[in-house]
């Protein structure tokens, strides 16, 4: 099913304008208008679901196979160094279309692109508090 204000729902449809690089029955892959670095793509399932919370588990394994595959050939065509693989669940994560979607994002030695946090070591009684509250018991 699709919302009719829902611009990757249009995508999918063909009512709106993008290069679509990859799709099958259940996923469609096109390229960011807003790329992070060369190469970045969306993957999205053909059905809508606002975000992680809402696709099925089912859904959700597509859009990973068809993330990976874009991955792959990202390393393989486009001589990425590496793939960022990124999901944005909700406005405070950066998510500005509510449709489900992977970025599958190149990377390459020396290319600019910083993600928004500088890894370093939490806190292990933090950590171990989350965990405690993210096991599933």
């Amino acid at each position: 099913m699709a919302q009719d204000d829902c611009l990757f729902c249009q995508i999918v449809a063909g009512e709106a304008p993008a290069t679509i690089v990859d799709s099958d029955e259940a996923t469609v892959a096109f390229m960011d208008i807003n790329p992070a670095t060369r190469g970045h793509t969306l993957v999205v399932p053909r059905a809508h679901y606002a975000d992680l919370a809402e696709i099925p588990d089912d859904e959700l394994a597509t859009c990973v196979q068809a993330a990976r595959r874009l991955a792959e050939r990202a390393v393989e065509r486009l001589e990425a160094d590496g793939v960022n693989l990124l999901n944005a669940q909700g406005r405070a994560a950066w998510q500005t279309v509510f449709h489900f979607h992977f970025h599958v994002i190149p990377r390459y030695e020396g290319d600019p692109l910083r993600l928004p946090w500088t890894p370093g070591p939490g806190d292990p009684d933090e950590i171990a508090g989350a965990a405690a509250r993210l096991r599933d018991e």
